[in-house]
């Protein structure tokens, strides 16, 4: 999605200069100021774990109390924190274990890993969110771990015929990742968020979370990890229909097509959806009052 803001903020900020901090990044950007601290309030006071799991490091967040579970899992873009809009509100009611997501490169890989960290912490069961890449891995938890899973939120996400969509848009970038420089590579990344993500949200907070993130919290090797699980990711049996399942979708989002909007629909026909008109990819950033009233909703049990 072409425009003469996006093409300008690519050319500025692929290869940045100077500060690349969030606070300086969203200062540049013209972010309000109390948008700035409320997420530099949150990483204060919601220090990240680590966890060893198979000898890969995960870093987690665990808060809030209850006794109900609920996991929060990231796209390819983000990490634990990428839900701070959202997060304490659900504290409040459930204990939240929230991740970032290690270099490895398959779906099974990252669903043990959250599994292993559900353990570690006592949760038997638990509502499984998921966005994007994360509405992926809530699928194969739901399909191969469905005693471990009460609810599943499948949020911008897309259906097993995503694989071969992406494979035909980005096979060839993959393939050549792993011979091209790391500023290459991640400059690269960078043009979904200028010339896709950002057009469609229009948020100069979550342009800066998201660039942040790519210059000092991701490297080529994330990416490549990241991308691998997307467009490798495993086939699904058919789904298990006693899990209700919660379909939250934007219908100006840029990186989920129309088709496997419908596709997903489809496959969990008993599901509850939700579509913002106009949300983008991150609505639980671009619009965490009205994401939370529907998450709230479906966790209470409302129709």
């Amino acid at each position: 999605m072409f425009s003469w803001e996006s093409l300008r903020l690519a050319l500025r900020y692929s290869f940045p200069l100077g500060p690349r901090s969030f606070p300086a990044l969203a200062r540049r950007l013209g972010v309000p100021e109390a948008e700035v601290e409320e997420l530099l309030r949150f990483r204060e006071s919601h220090p990240p774990r680590q966890r060893v799991v198979q000898g890969v490091p995960w870093t987690h967040l665990v808060v809030g109390s209850g006794p109900e579970a609920v996991v929060l899992l990231h796209g390819m873009a983000g990490a634990y924190d990428v839900w701070w809009r959202v997060l304490p509100r659900l504290a409040q009611r459930f204990r939240v274990l929230s991740v970032t997501y290690p270099a490895v490169e398959t779906v099974e890989a990252l669903a043990h890993g959250v599994l292993a960290l559900m353990d570690a912490y006592g949760m038997e069961r638990a509502t499984v969110v998921g966005s994007s890449l994360g509405g992926y891995v809530a699928q194969y938890l739901m399909h191969h771990a469905a005693a471990r899973v009460a609810r599943v939120v499948l949020g911008n996400t897309f259906p097993p015929e995503g694989r071969a969509v992406y494979q035909r848009q980005y096979g060839l970038l993959l393939r050549l990742a792993p011979w091209l420089p790391e500023a290459v590579v991640l400059a690269a990344f960078r043009q979904g968020y200028f010339f896709k993500v950002h057009p469609t949200s229009r948020s100069p907070l979550l342009l800066a979370y998201l660039l942040e993130q790519s210059y000092v919290g991701m490297h080529k090797q994330d990416v490549i990890a990241r991308a691998c699980c997307v467009l490798y990711a495993p086939r699904l049996p058919e789904p298990p229909r006693h899990i209700p399942v919660l379909i939250v979708e934007s219908a100006n989002d840029p990186l989920i097509p129309p088709e496997l909007r419908a596709a997903l629909k489809a496959r969990y026909p008993w599901a509850q959806v939700y579509t913002f008109p106009d949300a983008g990819h991150f609505p639980y950033v671009n619009q965490p009052a009205v994401y939370m009233g529907v998450l709230e909703g479906f966790l209470a049990g409302d129709d």
